[in-house]
C-alpha cells in the first residue's frame, strides 16, 4: 500500500463524515419547513416499517408548512400517528384530503436546544474523523514494522494524514457554526 493510495482513503472515509454531518443538520429544524423534517419518520405500514415519501407525497408550500398527501387513503391515520409519536414536536392536522403540519416559529429555548444538538453532532464527527485518522495512523505503522516503507515515509505520511484531519475537522466546524447562525436567526 503506497502513500496516495492511503492518503485517498482516508479522504474518501472523512468526506463520508462529513456528508452524514451535512444529513443530520438538514434534519435539525430552523424556521423553515423542509420534508428532511420528517424523512427519518417510519410508519407500520401492512406490517413493514416504511418511510412516509414512499407512500405519500410530501411538498413544502411554504417557508412554514408541510403538506403530506398519501396515496392510500388508509394510511392517514397512521401517518398522523406515527408524527405525533415523533420527538419533532409536530401538531398534523388531517382533513381527509391532506395532512398539513405548520411549524410554529421557534422559541428561544428550543433554538438553544437545537444548538446543543448540532454541537453534538459536530462533536460526533469530529470523534469519527479522529477515529478514521487513528486507524489510518496504526495502518501506516504496522507498514513501517513489516518494513514496507521506511521511518521518514512513515513520518511524512503522519503529518499528512494529520493535515487532512486537520481540514476535516476545521469543515465540520464551519458547517456547525453556519448552522448555529441558521438556528438563531429570527
Amino acid at each position: 500500500m503506497d502513500k496516495d493510495t492511503i492518503l485517498k482513503d482516508l479522504d474518501i472515509r472523512m468526506k463520508k463524515v462529513i456528508t452524514n454531518l451535512e444529513k443530520e443538520f438538514t434534519k435539525l429544524r430552523t424556521g423553515r419547513a423542509s420534508s428532511s423534517l420528517i424523512e427519518d419518520i417510519r410508519i407500520d405500514y401492512y406490517g413493514t416499517p416504511t418511510p412516509i415519501q414512499q407512500i405519500a407525497s410530501v411538498s413544502v408550500p411554504d417557508s412554514r408548512t408541510l403538506t403530506i398527501q398519501p396515496w392510500d387513503k388508509g394510511a392517514f391515520s397512521i401517518i398522523e400517528k406515527a408524527i405525533f409519536k415523533s420527538d419533532l414536536g409536530l401538531n398534523p392536522i388531517n382533513d381527509g384530503k391532506t395532512i398539513r403540519i405548520v411549524l410554529p416559529p421557534l422559541t428561544e429555548d428550543r433554538r438553544k436546544e437545537l444548538v446543543k444538538i448540532a454541537h453534538k453532532y459536530e462533536e460526533e464527527a469530529k470523534i469519527a474523523i479522529r477515529n478514521i485518522r487513528r486507524e489510518i495512523n496504526d495502518r501506516c505503522k504496522k507498514l513501517e514494522k513489516d518494513k514496507q516503507i521506511s521511518e521518514d515515509e512513515l513520518k511524512k505520511i503522519m503529518d499528512d494524514i494529520q493535515k487532512t484531519t486537520n481540514i476535516y475537522i476545521e469543515q465540520s466546524e464551519k458547517l456547525c457554526t453556519n448552522k448555529e447562525k441558521e438556528i438563531m436567526e429570527l
